[in-house]
């Protein structure tokens, strides 16, 4: 089997070493590291792998990326081939040995070659979680998040005067990933020659336990250590894991010995993430840390619509909005996850395509309806009305009484608008449950409330009290 030129050899070097720091060392060494590159019979080169398992894995997920890199490395514009070795072979290939992989030290990672397509001339590792669609551009701030927002653009900036480590925590779905992300990619804009690292907690363990197999734990060590950033998102998850959590403190403590820069993300705050190593747990809490708030209304309203936006370039549908009452309901709905918030857009806009606009709130909640109840507990026009008599000082008679005094009647609108955002019930059902009202004094108790809360923020905290409380 001939071997081919040098310039189509280094072509190739070129365009693995930028395909070893795209798709991670797990998937490069199971699928690319033992394909080699090869003349055919008629002067063609041809990518061959050991089987056609491989063959198969290579086409379908790394083949397009291939072809752009060798076109943009390949001055002579030669065609590659894709074949196992037993097609290569069978047409003539020859029978020349095992195909040589070629080599890629962990050193050779490193340097970023200009020519390579990539977003950024990056050192981190894509396979390791980091997200394109995760910028600052898309990450909409405010109140509950403008503090960590603000630390995370200033430690991206490689601004002097940081403290270290910074840690981001808050609830699943309240953005600490997104943020995480945003920081990394600014970070490697910004300073194009230091080295980033972003990995999740889950990574970093599994990394960690197949250094140790492999016997390859200085270079592990020596990886994450030369990290100008260190970006570990879920710390949390390697509590109780004493091996992981020992190496992560000498790591974190290495790191902050030659002044380089750390963050993390937890789900609490370092001083209840009790599992964790009482030394570890020390040296986060002596940090910087940021906590991130439940995204209120306002913020909830704001994610929407530039998430709207997004899925309507996406979809190939410009200027893409959503009916008031429906952005409205989709807000005062999803009150726990920013996730789930998403989620629900992006199955009306999938659903709707570029008619979404047109979605009345009823047909919105009908598409919804499958995906309203996961997780959580249902919620009754009976649990609403305990728990708003309960809040507003009143007895669940007052509100279903006829009595029409502003003390009892506000909380009955609240009340009947909680019912229409909370459950599935029609208005004539609310309205026959509010003491045998009409739809339409429902329909007016809705409309009323959502006008008085844009104005009146004790209501709004009220709503989202309740909110929150009866969904548990």
């Amino acid at each position: 089997m001939a071997t081919p030129s040098a310039p189509a050899s280094a072509v190739w070097t070129k365009a693995s070493l930028t395909l070893k720091r795209e798709l991670g060392d797990d998937a490069f060494g199971s699928w690319l590291a033992q394909a080699a590159l090869r003349s055919q019979s008629d002067g063609g080169l041809c990518l061959v792998t050991p089987t056609g398992i491989a063959r198969d894995w290579i086409r379908r997920y790394a083949w397009r990326r291939i072809g752009e890199l060798w076109a943009a490395n390949d001055p002579e514009g030669r065609v590659l081939n894709l074949k196992s070795r037993v097609e290569f072979e069978a047409q003539g290939g020859g029978l020349g040995g095992t195909p040589e992989p070629v080599a890629l030290s962990i050193e050779a990672v490193d340097p970023v070659s200009s020519d390579a397509a990539i977003p950024f001339p990056a050192k981190a590792i894509k396979a390791g979680g980091l997200q394109e669609r995760f910028t600052f551009e898309t990450f909409v701030p405010g109140p509950a998040n403008e503090f960590a927002h603000a630390v995370a653009r200033r430690v991206a900036s490689w601004a002097d005067g940081h403290f270290n480590p910074v840690i981001f925590h808050g609830p699943y779905g309240f953005g600490k990933t997104h943020l995480l992300n945003a920081l990394a990619w600014e970070a490697m804009r910004t300073a194009p020659d230091r080295k980033v690292v972003y990995l999740t907690a889950e990574r970093f363990l599994s990394s960690f336990v197949r250094a140790l197999m492999e016997r390859q734990t200085a270079a592990f060590k020596e990886e994450l250590r030369s990290a100008d950033l260190l970006l570990i998102d879920d710390v949390h998850f390697i509590g109780g894991k004493h091996s992981t959590e020992e190496e992560l403190f000498h790591t974190l403590a290495a790191l902050m010995e030659d002044g380089r820069r750390v963050v993390f993300s937890a789900d609490r705050p370092p001083s209840a993430l009790l599992e964790i190593d009482a030394r570890l747990r020390s040296h986060l809490s002596a940090g910087l840390v940021c906590g991130i708030e439940p995204a209120d209304r306002a913020l909830r309203l704001g994610i929407l619509e530039r998430k709207l936006q997004v899925l309507g370039r996406q979809q190939g549908f410009v200027g893409a909005t959503l009916r008031p009452e429906v952005l409205q309901f989709l807000a005062d709905r999803f009150t726990d996850s920013v996730r789930e918030l998403e989620g629900a857009l992006n199955t009306l806009v999938v659903r709707a395509g570029a008619g979404v606009g047109a979605l009345s709130l009823d047909q919105a909640q009908c598409m919804l309806r499958p995906h309203l109840r996961g997780g959580e507990r249902r919620v009754t026009v009976d649990d609403i009305q305990k728990a708003a008599a309960e809040h507003f000082g009143l007895k669940q008679a007052d509100l279903i009484s006829e009595c029409r005094a502003r003390a009892i009647a506000r909380p009955r609108q609240a009340a009947m608008w909680l019912a229409k955002q909370l459950t599935t019930r029609s208005l004539p059902d609310i309205g026959r449950r509010f003491g045998g009202r009409d739809h339409t004094t429902v329909l007016h108790a809705v409309r009323r409330i959502d006008e008085l809360r844009a104005k009146d923020p004790q209501l709004a905290r009220d709503l989202e009290t309740l909110v929150r409380k009866l969904r548990g």
